[in-house]
């Protein structure tokens, strides 16, 4: 008598499920400055120069890809999480010293979580035969490695500044 409600009610769970209605997008979307024609620069920039131009702001090269014009870096700064409130819970404790009685007692406290974090700054760069494109990401972990925000950073001006500072190593290079 039960199996076909269940499987009545089951069916029904099922249909609820909806897929979404449009694809995750970058938030906020990155900058028409981090997306320009190759030839509109001059010195042509190339990926030698965006090597030098990464390491000269401190960011650790992770991967290059030559084939594809590739260049990944990342670089990493101790800064302060300043986070939401978490309890902390002592529970009820007792103990019975030596016959003479029982002592019972318990407490709790609660404060904001003020610890040391690490912040990770990856940039991409990609220089193909008709664009460059960058993009960048900022991710914020906590003490324990623990994410807790994330976003994309590919702002105006941070790709001119990138933009320049690959031009004139590009130079330099050359």
């Amino acid at each position: 008598m039960w199996r076909p409600w269940g499987i009545i009610l089951l069916a029904g769970l099922a249909g609820c499920q909806a897929l979404p209605s449009q694809l995750p997008v970058a938030e906020p979307p990155p900058a028409e400055a981090c997306h320009w024609p190759r030839g509109d620069d001059v010195p042509p920039i190339t990926l030698a120069g965006a090597v030098a131009a990464l390491e000269d702001d401190d960011f650790l090269i992770r991967h290059t890809e030559t084939t594809l014009g590739l260049v990944s870096a990342e670089r990493s700064r101790r800064t302060l999480f300043h986070g939401v409130p978490e309890p902390d819970i002592f529970l009820l404790g007792a103990s019975r010293g030596g016959g003479h009685g029982v002592l019972i007692g318990g407490g709790a406290g609660f404060g904001l979580l003020d610890d040391e974090a690490t912040e990770i700054e990856r940039v991409s760069v990609v220089i193909g035969e008709a664009a460059v494109r960058v993009t960048r990401d900022i991710r914020l972990f906590d003490w324990r490695g623990e994410p807790r925000r994330s976003r994309t950073a590919s702002d105006d001006a941070f790709c001119r500044g990138l933009r320049e500072a690959m031009r004139r190593q590009s130079g330099e290079a050359s």
